[in-house]
């Protein structure tokens, strides 16, 4: 199962990554919960990160430039997995461009078909969270990246 939960974070990233949003969006439940050390709130569905989402573009021309995943864990809890691993992340707005070095949780549950799903995401700051490529942004950012095998 420890492959299958690492395969599930894999599919997630890269969706993340290409910018495959669709994709991106539907490897979490409906339900799912995100907790971003860059917004006040926490968002209690998939839909509300979705519209939080579209914000970011639609106010700043959010994109997602690069990222990448280092020191990944996985723990295995029955039917839940716990996935946490570091991430460092460069987007562009408007303001310009800015690299996030962040610590980053997803809770897995193990749905009837054997598929896992993401059901929670904790992003928090790393030391040294955010280096300014350009320009600072104050556009929140909620990052999957590309994992190492």
């Amino acid at each position: 199962m420890h492959d299958e939960v690492l395969r599930a974070a894999d599919a997630l990233v890269a969706a993340f990554g290409e910018g495959r949003l669709d994709d991106y969006f539907a490897a979490f439940a409906p339900d799912a919960t995100f907790v971003f050390h860059t917004t006040p709130e926490r968002l209690t569905s998939t839909a509300d990160y979705r519209v939080l989402w579209d914000r970011w573009v639609a106010e700043d021309d959010f994109r997602v430039l690069s990222c990448t995943s280092t020191d990944r864990l996985v723990q295995l809890l029955g039917d839940t997995a716990v996935f946490t691993h570091r991430v460092e992340t460069t987007v562009s707005t408007t303001a310009g461009a800015e690299t996030a070095h962040e610590r980053e949780t997803i809770v897995f549950r193990r749905q009837n078909h054997g598929h896992w799903l993401a059901v929670h995401e904790h992003l928090s700051a790393a030391t040294g969270t955010m280096t300014a490529t350009d320009t600072p942004t104050t556009t929140a950012t909620a990052t999957i990246t590309e994992t190492e095998r």
